[in-house]
């Protein structure tokens, strides 16, 4: 069920995370398409894939969950990429990400900047800006979005500072955790005093519409001018946090572009949040009825 012809487009990284267990298909803007599309809203995704095995595996796999592969790009030379997991005796990922790959060059097709204007929002991160050829057409697309929703998502050693500040001008709505909160105002040479005035500062320096901040077992905020809105967390049994990030991202994104109250909007991207955490991988097999009960349940 798509909710007329409303899309949202995730541009960056689409990728193998290797996990321990076997093999996954990840990557932040992926995983985020991928919960949007459950929510009955259509998600394309913008990136690119070697063309070799993995990338064919790739493309079967996302086809498979009805989602587009029309705006995934092949690269005759540089291969799909890869990502190693591991999962630490608290749950938490960390992951070995592999440079030079297919997604570091995405290239600004004629076609790209219709499909960019006239969705309903632009999803894009950091990682994805760290190579020139990416960077650049991630920049001319961002000219022709209408709604720029920036997801922080640092991942060292591809932390460039003037980067990000450029990547945060761009921003209409920034996503961000309590960490990467505290280093962005690092990056501004201030002191973090707590979320308020950080939350403040970050949105007057670099005229930032609305800032959500996650704060795992302590619920998300989210600052819309001058007006904060708390969410607590959902009480869940952690199955892994692989991708919980993406999915509170596909919740708040899912409402938004309804214009649903922040309440709303928060309580969506909170229990989607947890609902993903509650099960193993970052885009497990479920239905959007079964994600409703949960959240009704809670």
């Amino acid at each position: 069920m798509k909710k007329n012809n409303q899309y949202v487009v995730c541009f960056g990284e689409v990728l193998w995370d290797i996990f321990p267990q076997g093999s996954r298909a990840g990557g932040a803007p992926f995983n985020v398409a991928y919960h949007v599309s459950k929510t009955g809203i259509d998600a394309k995704v913008l990136s690119r894939i070697g063309n070799d095995d993995l990338g064919n595996q790739l493309v079967s796999q996302i086809k498979n969950w009805g989602m587009t592969t029309d705006y995934i790009q092949v690269d005759a030379d540089k291969p799909t990429s890869t990502v190693v997991a591991t999962i630490d005796e608290d749950n938490e990922a960390s992951y070995e990400i592999i440079n030079e790959v297919a997604w570091d060059y995405i290239e600004n097709l004629p076609e790209l900047t219709e499909l960019v204007s006239h969705a309903q929002a632009f999803i894009f991160g950091s990682l994805s800006a760290r190579n020139k050829k990416t960077r650049e057409t991630l920049f001319k697309l961002l000219e022709h979005a209408k709604l720029k929703i920036f997801d922080v998502n640092f991942r060292p050693p591809f932390i460039e500072v003037q980067l990000i500040k450029d990547l945060l001008h761009q921003a209409d709505i920034v996503k961000m955790n309590k960490a990467e909160m505290r280093q962005i105002i690092d990056f501004l040479n201030e002191e973090y005093i707590d979320e308020d005035q950080s939350a403040a500062l970050i949105q007057d320096y670099f005229k930032i519409k609305e800032i959500v901040l996650t704060k795992g077992s302590k619920g998300a905020r989210y600052f819309k001018g001058t007006e904060s809105y708390t969410c607590p967390a959902v009480p869940i049994t952690i199955a892994d946090t692989v991708g919980s990030g993406d999915s509170f991202l596909a919740g708040f994104i899912s409402k938004r572009i309804q214009q649903e109250a922040p309440e709303i909007i928060m309580k969506e991207a909170v229990a989607l949040g947890a609902f993903i955490t509650s099960k193993e991988g970052a885009c497990p097999e479920y239905e959007y009825e079964e994600f409703q009960k949960f959240r009704d349940r809670h």
